[in-house]
């Protein structure tokens, strides 16, 4: 798969947490050659349905981003937003903002703080507007935006805002298309705003109610300097998750991940973080519980315009992701 592209494709679709209905359609098109049944439910979730005769598994990766929601227009035209998951001011000040209908702006810090002061509160988006008649012609409060910034290669490594999590919704449809034979029941779930506390993940699992599940997401990635928050390397290959801050997995599911792993030659690695989690979280809490385990995708800086991660990485999780899809259960 040509990772850049389908990350390109994804990211020129409007899909901030709360508004994922753009995305949800692409990768409908994208997944339909590879489903028996495609569905999109009253949360927004896209689930992809490859029918079977045994249990029940569940791939969630969230298709949602972070973004930003104008909160106030003032009579000089600027806007005044708030943000729709963990935005940091520090990764956005002098960035390119995109509105569903095409309005570009950028963010910029009220001249009376200090950058080591700043917080969201502090900044504003500058549309160009001559005065706040313009500016309400161009957008209105409640409208959403998201990161314009481009994705682009840096040798076998890719760089892109919104990794988190489009990068893991490539590695399920690369997954989908790997899949040859299996008699599990599979379920591929493309969640909604999990930027938001992984509310869509949360419905689709109590819906589907199923025997397995595997959250397909980023994780931290070695930095300089790294203070050790997360366990993973780039070209570690795939991540197993064993704990991040919204689940525990399932010591079976690390032993069937990582036994898998290493009888099919798949690159792995384990993933500890100590903040942060994934559509696991809620997973494993639907009705009576769900056996729960993770896909991670090792990736830097995180929740920047300028994730970035190691395609070989992408492609040891979707071949994990099939080698589970696969197995007899």
């Amino acid at each position: 798969m040509d990772y850049l592209s389908v990350i390109q494709k994804l990211n020129a679709c409007h899909g901030p947490a709360g508004d994922e209905r753009q995305i949800a359609a692409t990768i409908k098109s994208l997944a339909e050659p590879y489903a028996d049944e495609c569905r999109i439910d009253t949360m927004g979730n896209l689930i992809v349905h490859k029918k079977g005769s045994g249990p029940k598994v569940m791939f969630a990766a969230h298709m949602d981003s972070i973004g930003i929601i104008v909160t106030h227009i003032d009579k000089d035209g600027y806007l005044s937003f708030g943000k729709l998951g963990g935005i940091h001011p520090e990764s956005i000040l002098h960035t390119p903002f995109r509105f569903k209908n095409g309005v570009t702006g950028v963010v910029c810090l009220r001249q009376k703080v200090a950058v080591k002061d700043m917080t969201i509160n502090d900044m504003y988006l500058d549309i160009g507007a001559k005065d706040e008649a313009q500016a309400r012609r161009l957008v209105q409060v409640g409208d959403t935006a998201v990161c314009r910034m481009p994705a682009y290669a840096l040798e076998s490594r890719l760089v892109s805002p919104y990794m988190d999590n489009r990068i893991s919704c490539a590695a399920m449809l690369e997954a989908l298309s790997m899949i040859r034979a299996h008699t599990s029941d599979l379920y591929f779930v493309f969640t909604t705003q999990e930027e938001l506390g992984l509310r869509g993940s949360k419905t689709a699992a109590f819906s589907i109610d199923p025997d397995f599940g595997i959250a397909i997401d980023v994780t931290l990635a070695d930095q300089l300097d790294s203070t050790q928050k997360g366990s993973s390397v780039l070209g570690g290959g795939a991540a197993i998750k064993v704990m991040d801050n919204s689940v525990i997995c399932h010591p079976e599911m690390v032993e069937m991940l990582t036994e898998l792993a290493v009888s099919s030659k798949i690159p792995c690695q384990r993933d500890v973080i100590t903040g942060g989690g994934t559509d696991a979280g809620s997973i494993h809490l639907a009705r009576a519980g769900v056996r729960t385990g993770g896909i991670s995708i090792p990736c830097r800086y995180i929740h920047s315009p300028v994730e970035m991660v190691e395609k070989s990485d992408v492609t040891a999780a979707a071949r994990l992701i099939a080698a589970f899809a696969e197995k007899n259960l």
